[in-house]
C-alpha cells in the first residue's frame, strides 16, 4: 500500500499531462511533419520536451500566480503567437500547392537548417498562451494540492507524459512512411497543418477580443 500511495501523484501527473498534450495543435503538427521528413527529429522532440519540462517545473514551483497576474505579458504573447501561427499556416498552404514526396534524411543537415528548425520549434512551443495556461497555471495549481515529495512526483509524471508523447510521435511518424511517398499525402498534411495553425490563431484572437 505505501508504494502505491507513493506512485499515485506520479500517475496523476502523467494522466493529466497526457490529456493536455495529446491534442491536434501547432506544436504536435510540426513534430509529426519533422518525423515524416526525418529531419532533426531528435532535436525537435528534445526542444519540445525541455520547454514543457521547464514550464511544468515553474508551475509546480508556484510561478503560475506570477504569470497569471501579468495581463500585458499574456497579451503580447497572444498576439505574437497568433501572428507567427498565421505566417506558418500561410507557408503550409503554399507548400500544399507544390507537394513533394517523402525522401529519407538524417539529422545531420546544415547548421543553418538546424538553427531554423530550433527557432521554429521554440516559437511553436512558447508563442502560445494556451501552453502557459495548461502547464504553468493548470498543472501548477493542481500540483499545489500536493506537498513535498508528492508534488515533485506529480511534476515528474507530467514531464514523463510530455517525454513519451513527443518522442513517440516524432519517431513513430516513420510508420507512415509508405503513405507519404505520394505527393497527395503531403498536400493533405500541409492543408491540415495550415488549417490547424490558422484555426488556433483565430481562436487566440477571438478569445482576446471577446475576453473569453
Amino acid at each position: 500500500m505505501p508504494s502505491q500511495l507513493a506512485i499515485a501523484p506520479f500517475l496523476s501527473g502523467f494522466g493529466l499531462g497526457a490529456g493536455l498534450i495529446i491534442a491536434i495543435g501547432s506544436q504536435n503538427a510540426f513534430v509529426l511533419r519533422q518525423g515524416l521528413k526525418r529531419e532533426h527529429v531528435f532535436t525537435v522532440c528534445t526542444v519540445c520536451f525541455l520547454c514543457d519540462a521547464v514550464l511544468i517545473g515553474l508551475g509546480a514551483g508556484g510561478f503560475g500566480t506570477l504569470v497569471g497576474s501579468s495581463p500585458r505579458l499574456m497579451g503580447l504573447t497572444l498576439w505574437g503567437g497568433a501572428a507567427f501561427l498565421f505566417a506558418y499556416g500561410l507557408r503550409s498552404f503554399h507548400a500544399a500547392l507544390r507537394p513533394g514526396k517523402l525522401e529519407a534524411a538524417d539529422d545531420g543537415g546544415s547548421l543553418d537548417g538546424l538553427a531554423k528548425v530550433v527557432l521554429t520549434t521554440l516559437a511553436l512551443s512558447l508563442l502560445n498562451p494556451h501552453v502557459y495556461l495548461d502547464t504553468v497555471l493548470l498543472l501548477g495549481s493542481l500540483a499545489g494540492q500536493f506537498a513535498g515529495r508528492s508534488r515533485l512526483l506529480f511534476a515528474l509524471g507530467a514531464m514523463g507524459a510530455s517525454l513519451a508523447w513527443f518522442y513517440g510521435i516524432g519517431y513513430g511518424a516513420r510508420v507512415l512512411t509508405p503513405l507519404f511517398r505520394k505527393p497527395a499525402a503531403w498536400r493533405a498534411l500541409d492543408l491540415v497543418v495550415g488549417c490547424t495553425m490558422w484555426g488556433i490563431a483565430a481562436n487566440l484572437i477571438w478569445s482576446d477580443l471577446t475576453g473569453g
